[in-house]
């Protein structure tokens, strides 16, 4: 107990010394930051940063989307769903005016079938009905091709079970009713590993800075996306194998940025150097702790 209330007396007494010349008590040379990095005097905690030792390589990623071209398929409740809205709808609206032109229509019948008609009502007209014009809009909708939710070669492949496991996913024309994500192959140490872009950060650059340089160095680019944001949308740390660690360097912590396809690809070349693939694929190339952080900030838009 005494030395703590000794600390507490003797606090102000030394905060005067410090200022009076030639008392024997300085203060310190260095000053504390909130990051808990001694600063000596005169220097920028910001160089300081700088050039303090850390085991861990920084990288910038991009999570490169592209959303998807058509409407999924309807799953059997929302078909049930749809139509159920659907006749509530009929039994509260009004009726239309093709509607209402066929009560004419079924009404004129209806008097020409009398005995006491008179023909000269109709005289002069050349009367097309509605039900004349729902024969021809009939005859125009069984011309009409609706275009195919499926590429052509994505419906040989569903054909053939073998086929569609061997699918061609360098191609962006694929899965048209899913998000794909882009994967590059790397080789870390003597392995090669499926990983999103990514390349080393450099002084003077920010990290969303970083994650653009990794899309536009990729060989045979010309992908244009959209990055949303400047803040990461998700942090991942992982360690280098043992036959590259180092003791100045032991991992990488990979700083992720997303952005949506605008327009462009890759070349696809020989060794199979990058793919497009949904999220329910990501695991059949990614290793379970990055899927995991990777599947943290994925969504389906």
């Amino acid at each position: 107990m005494a030395a703590p209330v000794r600390r507490v007396l003797f606090r102000p007494l030394r905060r005067i010394l410090t200022q009076i010349p030639g008392s024997g008590v300085a203060s310190s040379g260095c000053r504390h930051l909130s990051v808990g990095l001694r600063v000596p005097a005169g220097q920028k905690p910001n160089d300081a940063v700088l050039e303090s030792p850390s085991l861990w390589r920084l990288l910038g990623a991009v999570f490169v989307q592209r959303l998807a071209v058509i409407s999924r398929d309807r799953s059997s409740i929302e078909k049930d769903f749809a139509e159920l809205l659907k006749q509530t709808e009929l039994e509260r609206s009004l009726l239309a005016d093709h509607e209402l032109r066929l009560l004419e229509d079924a009404e004129r019948v209806s008097r020409k079938q009398e005995e006491d008609y008179d023909s000269d009502e109709d005289s002069g007209q050349d009367i097309v009905t509605a039900q004349d014009l729902e024969d021809t809009w009939d005859q125009k909708l069984r011309q009409f091709k609706p275009a195919q939710r499926l590429t052509g070669s994505i419906q040989k492949q569903l054909l053939n079970s073998e086929a569609d496991k061997k699918a061609d996913r360098t191609c962006l024309e694929r899965c048209l009713e899913d998000s794909l994500v882009l994967l590059v192959k790397e080789k870390i140490g003597s392995e090669d590993v499926w990983l999103l872009p990514q390349v080393q950060w450099e002084n003077g650059e920010t990290l969303r800075e970083t994650a653009e340089r990794a899309l536009t160095t990729l060989t045979g680019n010309s992908i244009k996306a959209t990055f949303l944001g400047n803040a990461p949308c998700g942090v991942y740390k992982y360690k280098f194998p043992k036959d590259v660690r180092t003791e100045s360097c032991v991992g990488a912590k990979v700083f992720f940025f997303k952005a949506l396809l605008g327009s462009g690809d890759l070349t696809p070349n020989k060794k199979g150097g990058h793919v497009w693939v949904s999220k329910t694929e990501l695991q059949d190339y990614l290793k379970p702790q990055y899927l995991e952080q990777v599947g943290r900030f994925m969504v389906d838009l």
